[in-house]
């Protein structure tokens, strides 16, 4: 649930291209309108009397919904436009436990520390309650329940009394404390802390309001404890991993604390919280669980999102790099294959290209081309189609686009699960014992998510190429390097050779990930644990790639700034010129040689941060 807190405030952005007004299922979104006059609204941190900043995060939120919060009483349109307002608004704060945390959301909380205030539903707080007496009740009953009167896996035919309930969840902490591998982003435990309280929080895995308020107050204090990559088959939840979780709950292991990394205890201790002591089944319920795949995979939805985009700008900046035919979207065309992503992104393409010079119609170009008159043959001086690379390009973000619609789906039930087992049905008052620890969810959707981010990267290593090479970057420079007069300096530079290397070694990397981590299932912990799902491998695959690509988007940016300039800048639409000024703002252009590493720094956090798309919306 979202509420205002009055005493902050930030800028709300209002915006008809925030493509998820899902959440009241009104149909809206992905470039139509829905039934609620959404779509949604964009929520940054800021003061008051200042606009937003670049690194503005981005509430998914339809116009419905937003009625709901009453935002139309803080200076917020009811209804969203054709027009983008920035206007004042009360920061919203997130409530765990009420099954409506968004993949974008989660993102905010994850790299946004602060921003939103989040707190235990009171209603989730009433079911938790309620399902720790259920168990306490049948613990009583000396009825052997799965993990906290018996072992674990394989084990669960070992029976034990209840006054070694709690010594039994130390020991499960204790004896999964073996990952490997270099420690998980701050951004995603972070998002893992606020998906395990969300999803303990619904009420039905028998831990006390307690434990959730842990977690929550480790995000409020931004205690981050280190947890290794590896070590996760993704089956019976991410149970190495989420040990480590555990472990700085009670106190144990190494966090993040104020830019160091120190002893749990220490931290807790400064910022005055008792260690955690763990009660019957609440060390099973911290780890037997699909959080970690899924901060990993709310955070590279989130950021292949802002690629999907920044796909479409290098397009648009590629068609005027190379003055290409801006027929190739046009409307009629793709209304004949409406796939809702190619749609959007050839819609997207098109208002980027409107007014600009560089590019031509369909019937501009016949014009431009010399009439064949009585000639029996004719080569045509301007070609009246692009490489795929080009033209095609909506046929490929598009599949990005659907994709992510619905691998943001699928992730999103999933953060709002309850993922563990065994849960507690307090209506029957039965323990019920599953597999919703499973990650297949997760697995399958990270496994597409990082083909179609990868064969974007792909797509844009092809734009890279032309644009770069003499033989068809219709009259630029060979490498984009810059005209010289000075005969001294002729034949010494070589512009962006290397960066086209780099960004194909990037590419190659990307496309190896691709192989489906989800079919690579092994039988493991005396076969009890016989199909598992390797999600968590998939999910961290998802985050790699998107890195990787970014990287490669960056580095095709700054090529098509170079190309614009050679070629002349009057020329640009209003969309695009916007874009060129923001790399500019960071990148000056390269009039010789010069090392290029900290400029694609630059530009990878323009794209990171959304100032890409904020500079287009």
């Amino acid at each position: 649930m979202v509420t205002l807190r009055p005493n902050k405030v930030v800028w709300v952005r209002t915006s008809p291209l925030d493509p998820s007004c899902r959440r009241c299922g009104c149909a809206g979104g992905r470039g139509r309108a829905g039934r609620c006059g959404g779509p949604g609204l964009r929520v940054g941190a800021g003061v008051s009397g200042e606009g937003p900043s670049a690194r503005t995060a981005r509430l998914f939120r339809c116009a419905r919904l937003r009625r709901r919060a009453s935002f139309g009483q803080n200076g917020v349109r009811r209804r969203c436009d054709s027009r983008a307002l920035w206007l004042p608004a009360a920061v919203p704060s997130l409530h765990v436990g009420s099954d409506d945390l968004t993949v974008t959301a989660t993102a905010v909380v994850a790299r946004e520390p602060g921003v939103l205030d989040v707190a235990v539903d009171p209603s989730a707080e009433l079911r938790m309650n309620e399902s720790v007496k259920l168990m306490r009740d049948l613990i009583a009953t000396g009825q052997p329940m799965y993990g906290i009167t018996t072992g674990f896996g394989d084990s669960c035919t070992r029976q034990i009394s209840p006054d070694k309930v709690v010594a039994l969840q130390r020991n499960l902490i204790r004896y999964h404390l073996n990952g490997s591998g270099p420690g998980a982003a701050r951004d995603v435990v972070r998002a893992t802390m606020l998906v395990r309280a969300n999803c303990l929080a619904r009420g039905y895995s028998g831990v006390r309001p307690e434990v959730v308020r842990q977690l929550l107050d480790f995000l409020r204090h931004d205690i981050v404890p280190v947890i290794p990559e590896r070590g996760s088959v993704g089956a019976s939840g991410d149970l190495v991993p989420l040990c480590y979780l555990a472990s700085a709950l009670t106190g144990e292991g190494d966090v993040w604390f104020r830019g160091s990394v120190v002893d749990a205890a220490d931290a807790l201790r400064e910022c005055g919280l008792d260690p955690l002591v763990l009660g019957p089944k609440e060390g099973l319920a911290l780890i037997n669980g699909t959080s970690f795949m899924s901060g990993f995979a709310t955070l590279a939805c989130a950021d292949a999102a802002e690629i999907a985009h920044v796909a479409d700008v290098c397009t648009a900046l590629g068609m005027e790099a190379l003055l290409g035919n801006r027929g190739h979207f046009d409307p009629f065309i793709h209304a004949q294959k409406a796939h809702a992503g190619q749609v959007r992104s050839a819609g997207t393409i098109r208002s980027l290209l409107e007014g600009s010079t560089l590019t031509r119609d369909d019937h501009h170009v016949l014009r431009a081309n010399t009439a064949l008159g009585d000639n029996r043959f004719l080569k045509l001086e301007h070609p009246i189609q692009n490489r795929y690379s080009l033209r095609c390009a909506p046929h490929v973000v598009g599949v990005l686009h659907d994709t992510l619609d619905w691998a943001r789906g699928m992730v999103e039930v999933e953060i709002n699960s309850t993922n563990d087992n065994p849960l507690f049905d307090v209506d029957a008052g039965a323990v019920r014992n599953g597999g919703n620890f499973y990650g297949g969810h997760i697995g399958q959707a990270m496994d597409s998510l990082k083909t179609a981010v990868a064969s974007v990267g792909d797509l844009l290593d092809r734009q890279l190429a032309l644009v770069v090479d003499e033989k068809f970057n219709n009259g630029l420079t060979p490498n984009l390097i810059p005209f010289l007069a000075d005969d001294d300096e002729t034949g010494l530079h070589h512009g962006f050779k290397g960066t086209q290397l780099a960004a194909s070694a990037y590419t190659a990397e990307a496309l190896k990930l691709t192989m489906p981590a989800t079919s690579f299932s092994r039988s493991t912990e005396a076969h009890n644990q016989d199909k598992v799902s390797m999600g968590t491998i998939a999910a961290r695959d998802a985050r790699t790639v998107v890195e990787l690509v970014r990287e490669v988007a960056a580095i095709v940016l700054m090529a098509h700034c170079q190309a614009i300039d050679l070629r002349g800048a009057e020329g640009l639409a209003d969309g695009t010129r916007a874009v060129h000024s923001l790399v500019r703002s960071k990148v000056t252009f390269l009039d010789r040689d010069r090392r290029l590493d900290g400029d694609i720094a630059e530009v990878v956090e323009l794209i990171r941060s959304g100032a890409v798309r904020a500079a287009t919306a």
